[in-house]
């Protein structure tokens, strides 16, 4: 308090969006939960999708799981900053109002998506920061769709196919890291990300 007035409110500097997306099988979820446990000061958007859970998720952590009806009244309404089908099969989406409050509050957002998504967030937000996951080769991605065993055989090859399409994106992004070991992969998002932040 100064001469009897109080001190203007400080309004936080925005927080910087990181967009992480890849091929199918790639990791993108085993990237994103070693962040969320070791790097507490990051925060997650939390997509939406209308496919049943995994036994290993669960609901508001790993995805919000809604049904169709619902998710088509939430893109009426709005409410997404991205939404697609994905394999043909499912339906996922960003919403909209929990990232942009993020942001407002300063905070750094991770939003980890596929490549249709990632494009759509690219035309919404283009300030953010794109990532695109790859494997250390082909090869080694067939092995980790298999080894997953969440898919059965049409799934699979379709998931493959869609992959191998995916792959061809990497030049639409500003930064590629390749996750030959979750740990190292995990560090060197967090550090571009800090990276980025810092130089704006």
């Amino acid at each position: 308090m100064t001469g009897g007035r109080a001190d203007p409110p400080q309004i936080p500097t925005p927080g910087r969006l990181t967009v992480l997306a890849g091929p199918t099988a790639v990791g993108k979820g085993t990237i994103a939960d070693y962040v969320r446990t070791h790097f507490p000061g990051v925060w997650f958007s939390v997509s939406m999708t209308t496919r049943r859970p995994r036994p290993d998720e669960v609901d508001g952590v790993h995805y919000h799981f809604v049904d169709d009806q619902e998710f088509d009244r939430l893109v009426a309404a709005g409410e997404f900053l991205e939404h697609a089908v994905v394999h043909g099969v499912a339906k996922y989406g960003t919403p909209r109002g929990p990232v942009e409050r993020a942001l407002r509050e300063g905070r750094d957002a991770l939003l980890e998506i596929d490549l249709q998504g990632a494009r759509q967030v690219k035309e919404a937000m283009p300030e953010a920061l794109f990532v695109f996951l790859e494997p250390p080769d082909w090869d080694e991605l067939v092995r980790r769709l298999v080894r997953r065993g969440t898919e059965n055989q049409p799934d699979r090859r379709r998931r493959l196919e869609t992959a191998r399409r995916e792959m061809a994106s990497r030049t639409e992004f500003d930064e590629v890291v390749v996750n030959d070991d979750v740990r190292r992969a995990s560090e060197e998002l967090v550090s571009l990300m800090r990276s980025r932040r810092a130089t704006r």
